[in-house]
């Protein structure tokens, strides 16, 4: 699959379908086509054009620098809209990705046709975020995770693998941070998705950027934590509902 280079930063993605375009925004420590398996089929077949990129910092991407935060990628991600020649997407965005679409949505709303949610409560909860420094994963033996961080990312870490877990730990610790005003600017179509047993997106933190955001919609998905569009959780439903939501608010002049 391609690369599109847009600076000094090599952004490799994979794309599925025709359509108006959907942009899947992944979540911390993957990549977009982990975080989005469950989804790449049932939207390819449903007529939307999928892109699945992986961020700075993560996966196949590269680049000199290797810092890197939600914000930043936020802007990276309207580069490869530009790059690309898509003038307006809808947004997927699971986890960290949640708060890359909010950054999107925010600072250049009118890119942003609809936005999806999923596993965001768009507030900073570092809680947790000490046990995956790398000192704390060695120190407790998670020597298999390790190997997976060595193995997804070893290309956008080229190698420095501890340097990659620090810049997640820092964005986890600082991100998403949005003003009153920039919620003030998310008024187009939004779906908030969280599993009941999600505690980072709670039900509480979803009804407050619905008093930001009003037109929001929240779906809070029994039995679910925090990954509810995952193959083994409740992916069917999921997809179901997006869609539905899509087809409502994706297209353009909808």
């Amino acid at each position: 699959m391609p690369y599109l280079k847009t600076g000094n930063l090599s952004t490799y993605y994979e794309e599925f379908g025709t359509g108006e375009p959907v942009l899947f925004l992944h979540s911390g420590y993957s990549r977009g086509i982990l975080a989005f398996c469950g989804q790449i089929q049932p939207f390819y077949s449903s007529g939307w054009h999928g892109y699945y990129p992986d961020f700075r910092g993560h996966g196949r991407t590269y680049c000199d620098d290797l810092t890197w935060d939600s914000a930043r990628i936020a802007e990276d991600m309207i580069a490869f809209l530009d790059s690309l020649n898509i003038p307006k997407a809808n947004l997927v965005g699971y986890s960290t990705g949640g708060g890359v679409a909010y950054y999107m949505a925010a600072r250049h709303p009118e890119r942003v046709q609809s936005l999806i949610a999923i596993g965001n409560g768009g507030v900073v909860d570092a809680s947790g975020a000490q046990d995956y420094e790398p000192e704390a994963l060695l120190a407790h033996g998670e020597t298999d995770f390790i190997e997976n961080v060595k193995t997804l990312h070893a290309d956008a870490h080229r190698g420095n693998w501890e340097e990659y877990l620090l810049q997640e730990v820092r964005d986890w610790r600082e991100h998403p941070s949005l003003t009153q005003g920039d919620w003030a600017r998310i008024t187009m179509p939004m779906l908030l998705i969280a599993g009941e047993e999600d505690g980072f997106a709670t039900t509480e933190r979803l009804e407050k950027i619905r008093e930001n955001c009003p037109q929001a919609e929240i779906w809070i998905v029994e039995g679910c934590g925090h990954r509810p569009h995952f193959p083994h959780e409740r992916v069917k439903d999921v997809n179901e509902r997006m869609l539905q939501f899509l087809e409502k608010n994706g297209r353009k002049g909808g």
